[in-house]
């Protein structure tokens, strides 16, 4: 997805406490899902196996690493593998289940629960890897044999450093690999150049929805809103595409100084202007492009504000705001999947009634099938929705 328009969760600024050597320690707890520090840490070393690190993750006790850094990260490893290994529900305890009500046909779960429960497990998961703990001092240095340099990726993502401060190891490893996204940048074929996203701010990996702004008529090139623009790939295209004047809106601060740095670096800071605002800024404009979060769903981190949006409050916001931003004549572009009602989360007849609300009409739409691998990946649970998926450019226009 291109963008999002609601703050992101700042790392937390709570405390962790914990007993070693016989004395009670305390340092900064960073936590950029807004997780709240674990109550119960044990120390762990090089001695430490993976079936006891297993279990007391599983425990929900953590586990503050004193021992080697290469040697925490293959137990990280193990016990992801042990997770995703983990016997499931047995046949019996399945049939002992449906027992309560035996006349019931056995179906496969809903879409919206197989959704749901997918989401579940990504979560236990995510907290059970999330019990592996390294120790920064105040410079960003992780104070462990064999550990890498990661000041610089620290500093990007937390700011300036405020002392010592302990994180999941699984977040170090997350900002270094945003670090190095944002060193290297991520290829955008539609606009023949490079994209450099912040930690945070969602990349655009997905290249279809890019290549349907780029295919598409432009109705004016003397104005353009972008509205949520996140790294500001978008705004970037239509600037290429010969759009005078572009208005790129945000409100998360990250994807403000991404979308700035991105717009300087590809050499389009004449025509395009980055604001804070909440979806629109002021005035009309004859496009105005949105790509809003797909997902009806909670966001459980920094980067799922880019992926899921609570009650479809964006995409309703952008449909009742368009008509009233638009000048007579002009277009607005909604860039939309249609994951979420394959998942069951939102329906056409929805998404239409929200249309017919706003005062607005389609006038025209551009489909594309997905190209990422998990279309193709059978193994994935949602690969049923996920095969059946469009993106779809919507143009839609005052009724």
């Amino acid at each position: 997805m291109h963008s999002k328009t609601s703050s992101s969760t700042s790392a937390a600024s709570d405390l962790i406490e914990w007993e070693e050597k016989g004395e009670s320690r305390s340092a900064l707890w960073r936590s950029e899902s807004g997780i709240a520090p674990p109550k119960r840490v044990v120390i762990g070393d090089d001695q430490m196996t993976a079936d006891s690190a297993y279990r007391l993750a599983c425990e929900g006790t953590a586990i503050l690493w004193r021992g080697d850094f290469q040697n925490a990260r293959q137990l990280l490893q193990a016990v992801a593998r042990r997770i995703e290994t983990r016997p499931k529900k047995s046949a019996k305890a399945k049939a002992k289940q449906r027992s309560a009500t035996p006349d019931a046909p056995v179906e496969a779960a809903a879409p919206a629960e197989a959704f749901n429960l997918h989401r579940l497990a990504q979560s236990q998961r995510a907290r059970t890897l999330g019990m592996f703990l390294l120790p920064l001092d105040a410079e960003y240095a992780i104070t462990l044999r064999r550990a890498p340099v990661v000041k610089e990726a620290c500093e990007e993502a937390y700011g300036p450093s405020a002392g010592d401060s302990v994180v999941s190891l699984r977040e170090v490893l997350g900002l270094v690999g945003a670090h190095e996204w944002r060193k290297k940048g991520v290829d955008v074929e539609a606009l023949g150049a490079r994209i450099h996203p912040y930690y945070g701010v969602f990349s655009p990996v997905r290249g279809e929805y890019v290549k349907l702004v780029a295919d598409q008529p432009l109705p004016s090139k003397e104005l353009a809103f972008d509205i949520g623009t996140g790294t500001g790939v978008l705004a970037a295209l239509l600037a290429q595409r010969g759009v005078k004047r572009v208005i790129a809106t945000e409100i998360d601060p990250r994807a403000l100084a991404c979308a700035h740095e991105n717009i300087d670096l590809l050499g389009f800071s004449q025509q395009v202007k980055v604001i804070e605002a909440d979806l629109f800024p002021e005035g009309r404009a004859p496009l105005i492009v949105c790509n809003p979060p797909w997902l009806p769903a909670r966001p459980s981190s920094a980067i799922e504000h880019a992926i899921y949006d609570p009650e479809s409050r964006m995409l309703r916001g952008f449909l009742d705001g368009l008509a009233a931003h638009l000048t007579p004549g002009g277009e607005g572009w909604l860039i939309l999947s249609d994951l979420a009602e394959h998942l069951g989360l939102r329906t056409r007849a929805q998404f239409q009634e929200w249309v017919d609300r706003a005062g607005l009409k389609t006038d025209g739409r551009m489909d594309v099938r997905p190209h990422h691998p998990r279309a193709a990946d059978k193994t994935d649970p949602l690969y049923q929705a996920r095969s059946a998926e469009i993106t779809s450019l919507w143009r839609l226009v005052p009724a």
